[in-house]
């Protein structure tokens, strides 16, 4: 009874081994080269995905009215917890690195609570939960770590580095003003495009070192917030055509959410990507110029 878990946990290490250093083909070219390269890119990005697509697979794949006399939200929360679980027991995240996603959860809650009050209203989790807090189901929080996780994950599969990246109290600075510009916008004015453009400034030089085969790729490193963003804009239309939760411009009818909060999204990659860089086998493959 115990040699089955034991043979899956060597299984998925054997998995994350191969994908993390694959067998050297310097004979590769041209073509060829960029095919394979680009597909096992796509599995790399795939794998560090595991997180958030298993949780998005529930999301889709449970009904609005929920299953087993448990409601939806309630049961969304039952499986992004037995995910995280499995993340830890099965050795593809560390016990800090779960501490990490548990601070993306809490401030992405946070966040979340402040969106659905009665005063704010920017978009709201209509079904019924015993779960819910403040308006807010606890598996919201999840979506959050969910980009924690990949960033963490994404890293170690891709011997990620970084280079010429700015001092960590000014990057913690812009992150700062990214989470509070989220609060005061409805107050004082949105200020995220001045926000961006300091971001932008400061990461100008920024460069994202990865391996997606044997050979190292560069990639700008605004770019790649970019792109990350551009991704989850994607997956929150697909939650909203699924009714997890409602801007007020689709309650009558869904609508694709606005492009706007593609540069959200973006900047709260910019934010997540601080937070996962002050872990330390992280830290260790970031260069600061002096």
């Amino acid at each position: 009874m115990t040699t089955l878990p034991i043979q899956r946990l060597s299984g998925l290490e054997g998995l994350d081994r191969a994908l993390v250093d694959p067998p050297p083909a310097p004979e590769l070219s041209g073509f060829r080269r960029f095919a394979v390269e680009f597909l096992l890119f796509g599995i790399k990005e795939a794998r560090a995905c595991l997180f958030a697509g298993l949780f998005f697979v529930s999301i889709f794949a449970t009904p609005r009215e929920g299953l087993f006399g448990i409601s939806r939200y309630d049961l969304l929360l039952i499986i992004a917890i037995a995910i995280q679980i499995f993340m830890v027991w099965s050795k593809l995240e560390t016990v800090d690195e779960l501490k990490a996603i548990c601070l993306f959860h809490v401030v992405g809650f946070a966040l979340e609570v402040f969106k659905v009050s009665g005063a704010i209203q920017s978009w709201s989790y209509q079904d019924f939960a015993y779960t819910k807090v403040l308006g807010v189901p606890l598996f919201a929080g999840f979506m959050y770590a969910a980009v924690g996780s990949y960033i963490i994950q994404a890293w170690r599969l891709l011997h990620v580095r970084i280079r010429h990246h700015p001092p960590y109290w000014m990057a913690a600075m812009v992150a700062l003003a990214i989470y509070v510009n989220f609060f005061t916008h409805h107050f004082i004015g949105d200020y995220r495009w001045y926000i961006a453009a300091l971001a932008i400034g400061l990461y100008a030089r920024a460069t994202v070192i990865y391996r997606p085969f044997d050979r190292d790729r560069k990639m700008p490193m605004i770019l790649s917030f970019i792109l990350i963003g551009f991704f989850i804009w994607l997956a929150e239309n697909i939650s909203t055509f699924f009714a997890v939760w409602h801007y007020p411009n689709q309650i009558g009818a869904w609508s694709t959410v606005h492009l706007g909060k593609w540069s959200s999204w973006t900047l709260v990659v910019m934010m997540t990507f601080t937070i996962v860089a002050s872990l330390k086998h992280i830290r260790e493959k970031i260069y600061i110029p002096k």
